[in-house]
C-alpha cells in the first residue's frame, strides 16, 4: 500500500531540531534541562532528588507531546507529496528495521543496464541482512519511498532527470517532475519518514579549491540539520577530504570509522591519510551510537564512513591516478558544481576500463550489508529500550483500502480461431496458466497503482497456493487465510481468437472459508478504510456483514458482481442499500433487476446506442439508493451513470441531501481504441478498469480523469496475458498520462 505525507508537515522542514517519530520522549526541551543542570553544577550542588524531579517533569511534559505529534505524523502521511510503500508502511508500523536508499546513484551514478542491476542486487542485500529497502525517487512531482521494479526500470532508463538536493525539492515537486534524490534530498525524506538509516556510497564534500569557489555539497550541511545516520564508504576522493572533516566538525556531525582503523576512507581507497574523530568496531557499537544521537535530539545526523572491500582496494592506485586526470579535464572544460561528480566517475570510468565501476557496485554492496545489520542493531535497542528516553515507533493504522475477495489460479485456452467448435472435437489453440480472482485482480492493480489495500482472501495450502503466493510478492498477502485440506480455487477459461469469453470453469468452494467471523477480525480496519471493495465469490453472510458495518460507520462500499450468477447476492435482502458503488456489466445488471423484481429484457441488444439506453434503464431504480453505477460495456468502454455534480457524474459520494441535489445522469466514455489482433486476455480488463477509477478516486481526481484512469488500465491488460498486466504503474497509468493522451468524445444524457 502506498500511504501519503503532505504539506501539513511542510513548517518542520524548517527547523533542524524538529524530532522525529523516535525522539518524542527527548526532544530539545528535555536537552535544554539537561544543559541548565549542568551550568548550575557550578554555582551549587543540587540534590539528588531535586535533579530526578526535574528529569521526571521534563519526561512528563515530553509524554504529554506524544499524542500531538502522532497526530500530526499521521496528517502528514496522508497529504499529497508523499506516497510510500506498502512493505515500507507495514514496517514503519511495525517498527521493523528499514533502510533508506538513494536513487541519484541510479540516474546520474551509472550507465544503464549496470544501475538498475545494482539497484535490485542492493535492495536485495537489504533483505538478506534483516532490513526493508527505501529506495527513495520522485516521479511526476511526488516522492516514493520504497519503489516498485516497473519505477527503478523508470528512474534507470529515463533521460533528463533531475538531480533533487533540498534546495531542489520545492520546485521539482511543483513542476510535476521526475529525478533522483542526493544524499541531501533522500536524508530530509528518511527523516520525515522515521527512517534512522541510510546507506548510500559517498557523501559529497568540499571541492578540491573550495576556499576559492565556496563549492561545498549540500549533503555536509544537511548531516548538520537532520537526524538521520548515514553510512557510506567516506568522501569521494575527488573532494578535499581534509576540509570536508573541518566543516563536519563545524556542522556538529559525529564522524566514526567502522572498523578496526580509524583511517578514514576514501571511497575507492581504504585510506585517505586522514583519521576520523570516532571510530566504531562493529554494528552493534554503531547502532549504540546512533541511539545516542537520536536520544539527545540533537537535530544533528552520524556518519558512518566504512572502507571499501579490501579485495577492491588493490585497484586504488590505478583509480586514483585516473581521478587526478579526469580533473584535470574537468577543470579545462570549466564543469563545476553537481555537473562536476557524474561526469568525473563517467571518465573515470572510462580510464580504468570499467574497473572503477566494479569498485563502484562492490562498496555500495558492502555498505548496503553493513547499514542493513546496523539498522536491525538499533530496531533491537529500541525494542529494548520500551519507555525508556528511545521510544518505540508508534503503531500507526494506515488508511489503506480492503478489498475482500476471491483468488484463482487462472488456466486460459484461448482458441486459434473466432469461432469454438463444439461437438466433442479439439481446437487448436494456446493454453497458459494466470493468477486471477475478482478480488485478487482488483488488489494487484491497485498495488501496481501504489494504493496497495488490506486483502482478505483465502487458499488451500498445496502446490496452487505456493505459486500463487510467490506471484503476488508485490502485493500484501498477509491476511490471506491458508487452510490445510482445502483447494486453491482454480478457474478455466476458454476464450475464442478474438479474445470473448466462450465458457468458464471452477473449483471454488475454498471461497466459502471468506467467513464472517473471519472478516471481523479485520474490523477497525474496515471501518477506518476510505473504501471496501467485495466481489460475488465472497458467501451472502460475509457481504451482509460488510454492508451493516458500512452501514453503521458511514463506509463507501463497492461490490463487484464478478458474473451473472453471483451478481444478486447483496440484492437477496436490504444489505445492497448500504453499498455505494457497483459495476456490473449488462448481463449482471439485468440479473441485478431482475432479482429486485423489475421488468428486464429477455435479448440483450448489441448495437451501443440500444446498449446505452438499457442500461441507464436498468441502472435507474438502483440509483435511488446507490451513488454510482459504473456499467462495463466491453469494447464499447464504460457507462457511469449517478448524480451530475459541475458537469459530470460524481464519484465522491457526499450527504444524501447532496447527493439528492443533482440530476441523475449517464455519461459514456469509448474504449482505447484496439485492435482484435492486439487481444490477448479479457478476463481482467474490467477489474483493471475498476481498480483504475478507484485509484483515481483515492488520489483525488476528477471523475474524467478516474475514468480514463480505468480505460488506460484495462487496455494494457487486454495486450497482457496476465488477468493484470504487469506494465501497469504509476509511471503507465497517473495524471499525466491522461493529460498526454487524446480522448475520443464523451457523451451524457439525462436519465429522468
Amino acid at each position: 500500500m502506498w500511504l501519503e505525507f503532505g504539506t501539513a508537515q511542510a513548517s518542520s522542514a524548517a527547523s533542524p531540531t524538529s524530532p522525529t517519530s523516535m525522539q518524542i520522549c527527548l526532544s530539545d526541551n528535555s536537552v535544554q534541562t539537561t544543559a541548565h543542570v549542568c551550568q548550575t553544577e557550578t554555582q551549587s550542588v543540587i540534590p539528588a532528588h531535586s535533579m530526578i524531579g526535574n528529569l521526571a517533569c521534563t519526561l512528563g511534559r515530553q509524554t504529554a507531546a506524544v499524542a500531538p505529534r502522532i497526530i500530526q505524523l499521521r496528517r502528514f502521511r496522508h497529504g499529497t507529496h508523499f506516497r510510500v510503500s506498502s512493505s515500507v508502511e507495514e514496517a514503519l508500523a511495525d517498527g521493523r528495521p528499514i533502510v533508506a536508499l538513494e536513487s541519484t546513484i541510479i540516474t546520474h551514478g551509472m550507465p544503464y543496464p549496470q544501475n538498475l542491476s545494482m539497484a535490485r542486487e542492493v535492495e536485495e542485500i537489504v533483505r538478506t541482512n534483516g532490513s526493508v529497502p527505501a529506495t527513495v525517487g520522485i516521479l511526476n512531482g511526488r516522492i516514493h519511498i520504497g519503489l516498485h521494479d516497473e519505477e527503478l526500470q523508470f528512474l534507470a532508463k529515463s533521460k533528463n532527470l533531475v538531480k533533487v538536493s533540498r534546495r531542489d525539492l520545492p520546485y521539482v515537486l511543483s513542476q510535476g517532475l521526475s529525478g533522483g534524490t542526493t544524499v541531501s534530498g533522500t536524508m530530509i525524506v528518511a527523516h520525515k519518514a522515521g527512517i534512522p538509516v541510510f546507506v548510500t556510497g559517498g557523501i559529497g564534500g568540499v571541492h578540491r579549491e573550495g576556499e576559492k569557489t565556496m563549492d561545498v555539497s549540500a549533503d555536509l550541511t544537511e548531516l548538520g540539520r537532520t537526524a538521520v545516520a548515514v553510512v557510506s564508504a567516506g568522501v569521494k576522493s575527488i573532494l578535499d577530504i581534509g576540509r570536508t572533516l573541518e566543516y563536519l566538525e563545524t556542522q556538529g556531525v559525529c564522524v566514526a570509522a567502522f572498523g578496526d582503523s580509524r583511517e578514514f576512507p576514501a571511497f575507492f581507497s581504504r585510506q585517505s591519510g586522514f583519521q576520523a574523530p570516532c571510530q566504531v568496531q562493529n554494528e552493534e557499537e554503531a547502532a549504540k551510537l546512533i541511539a545516542s544521537t537520536l536520544a539527545l535530539g540533537l537535530g544533528s545526523g552520524v556518519l558512518i564512513a566504512v572502507p571499501c572491500p579490501k579485495e577492491e582496494a588493490a585497484s586504488g592506485q590505478v583509480i586514483e591516478d585516473a581521478i587526478q586526470e579526469a580533473l584535470s579535464n574537468a577543470r579545462s572544460k570549466g564543469i563545476t558544481g553537481k555537473e562536476l561528480t557524474p561526469f568525473m566517475l563517467q571518465k573515470v570510468n572510462e580510464l580504468t576500463s570499467g574497473k572503477s565501476l566494479d569498485s563502484n557496485i562492490a562498496l555500495i554492496q558492502n555498505n548496503a550489508r553493513v547499514g542493513s545489520r546496523i539498522a536491525v542493531a538499533l530496531s533491537k535497542i529500541q525494542t529494548a529500550t520500551g519507555k525508556g528516553s528511545l521510544p518505540r515507533r508508534e503503531k500507526v493504522t494506515a488508511l489503506r483500502p480492503v478489498v475482500i475477495g476471491g483468488i484463482n489460479v487462472d488456466f486460459i485456452a484461448k482458441a486459434r480461431n473466432t469461432t469454438i467448435q463444439a461437438g466433442g472435437q479439439t481446437n487448436a489453440g494456446q493454453v497458459s496458466q494466470s493468477f486471477g480472482g475478482v478480488g485478487r485482480n482488483l488488489a494487484d492493480c491497485l498495488s501496481r497503482l501504489g494504493k496497495t489495500p488490506l486483502f482478505i482472501s483465502a487458499l488451500g495450502k498445496d502446490e496452487h497456493s505456493e505459486s500463487t503466493l510467490r506471484y503476488c510478492r508485490h502485493m500484501d498477502m498477509s491476511r490471506v487465510l491458508q487452510l490445510a485440506g482445502h483447494n486453491t480455487a482454480t478457474y478455466c477459461a476458454v476464450i475464442t481468437g478474438s479474445g470473448e469469453l466462450s465458457l468458464g470453469l471452477g473449483d471454488m468452494d475454498i471461497h466459502q472459508q471468506i467467513t464472517e467471523q473471519y472478516v471481523s477480525r479485520f474490523k477497525e480496519s474496515l471501518c477506518l478504510a476510505p473504501l471496501v471493495c467485495i466481489d460475488g465469490n465472497v458467501p451472502v453472510a460475509t457481504i451482509q456483514y460488510v454492508c451493516e458495518i458500512a452501514r453503521e460507520h458511514q463506509i463507501a462500499v463497492c461490490y463487484e458482481p464478478t458474473d451473472e450468477n453471483k451478481a444478486s447476492k447483496p440484492f437477496l435482502s436490504d444489505s445492497w442499500k448500504a453499498l455505494t458503488y457497483i459495476s456490473p456489466n449488462l448481463r449482471e445488471l439485468r440479473a441485478i433487476n431482475r432479482t429486485l423484481g423489475h421488468p428486464v429484457l429477455a435479448e440483450l441488444p448489441s448495437r451501443l446506442e440500444d446498449v446505452v439506453r438499457t442500461a441507464m434503464t436498468l441502472t435507474h431504480p438502483l440509483l435511488t439508493q446507490l451513488h454510482c453505477v459504473v456499467v462495463t460495456l466491453g469494447m464499447h468502454g464504460v457507462l457511469l451513470c449517478g448524480r451530475r455534480v459541475e458537469g459530470s457524474v460524481s464519484l465522491c459520494p457526499g450527504t444524501r441531501k447532496q447527493n439528492a441535489a443533482g440530476e441523475l445522469c449517464a455519461t459514456h466514455y469509448p474504449a482505447i481504441p484496439i485492435s482484435r489482433e492486439e487481444i490477448v486476455n479479457v478476463s481482467g480488463a474490467g477489474d483493471s478498469l475498476m481498480a483504475g477509477i478507484i485509484a483515481g478516486l483515492l488520489a483525488g481526481h476528477d471523475t474524467d480523469t478516474c475514468v480514463r484512469m480505468g480505460l488506460l488500465a484495462a487496455c494494457l491488460s487486454l495486450r497482457s496475458y496476465e488477468p493484470i498486466s504487469q506494465e501497469i504503474s504509476t509511471v503507465s497509468v497517473n495524471l499525466e498520462q491522461v493529460k498526454a493522451r487524446s480522448w475520443p468524445e464523451v457523451k451524457m444524457w439525462k436519465m429522468n
